[in-house]
């Protein structure tokens, strides 16, 4: 294996199928963005390199099929979240992303998490939903994966929760639970199309670290903000930022 390269396996019958494959997210920058100008009249979020570089670090995966989903609806007297995946042959290889399949509960209840966790409120107090995930990863030794939503480019109806997986040593598909946006949507009936953006990997070395905290004099805090702002545009970048490859 490459000294830092990320590995997407899958089944061999599951690629014959043309699914959406992972990607670098760099491919997936929102047309929002991409639209923007940054000068000096309209400065905007464009000249802002710590926000494309959330936008572009890491890879990315997509829905393998269609979600229906109903989400705090009622169904005989009671408040549920219900959950089917798209009936085509793909989900046989994948073991299906519909949550119920032949009778196995593939989700979280809501006492897992406590009666005070903000994911129980924003999710309706209803049981964690969770989505099947095809492919297994793999890193080199002493790598692991941050897997969060899309980072400045999520879903407005649902989102991941954020995790860290030892990618170097696990070896299986690894499933991802998500919430469901019940601050905007306390009702929600959607089907969430194949393809959607929905889990941002970001690789990085486990270090151990230390915190500290120093201080610094006046005059010192003055020269490095002077520093700061010596250019109109695009200071950050040209003095501090880093280009990074992600392929």
């Amino acid at each position: 294996m490459f000294e830092n390269e990320i590995s997407f396996i899958c089944r061999e019958e599951y690629l014959e199928t043309n699914p959406p494959k992972p990607e670098p997210i760099k491919l997936n920058i929102p047309n929002w963005f991409k639209e923007l100008e940054h000068s000096v009249p309209s400065k905007t979020v464009k000249g802002c390199m710590p926000f494309l570089d959330s936008l572009t670090t890491g890879y990315l995966l997509r829905l393998p099929v269609d979600l229906y989903l109903e989400h705090n609806t009622h169904h005989d007297n009671e408040r549920k979240s219900i959950l089917v995946s798209g009936m085509n042959p793909v989900n046989e290889l994948i073991h299906t992303i519909n949550i119920n399949l032949k009778g196995v509960d593939e989700m979280h209840p809501t006492n897992q998490l406590g009666k005070k966790c903000p994911i129980v409120h924003k999710n309706k107090d209803l049981p964690i939903q969770k989505i099947l995930n095809p492919w297994t990863i793999k890193t080199p030794k002493n790598f692991s994966c941050l897997f969060l939503p899309p980072m400045n480019n999520t879903d407005d109806r649902f989102s991941i929760i954020p995790a860290i997986v030892d990618t170097d040593n696990f070896n299986s598909e690894i499933n991802f639970p998500f919430v469901i946006n019940g601050d905007k949507y306390p009702i929600l009936e959607t089907t969430i199309k194949a393809g959607t953006p929905y889990v941002q990997i970001v690789p990085f070395e486990r270090k151990s670290w230390k915190m500290k905290i120093n201080t610094e004099t006046k005059d010192k805090n003055h020269k490095r903000r002077f520093e700061q702002e010596k250019h109109v545009l695009h200071n950050y970048k040209q003095r501090w930022w880093s280009k990074k490859s992600w392929k």
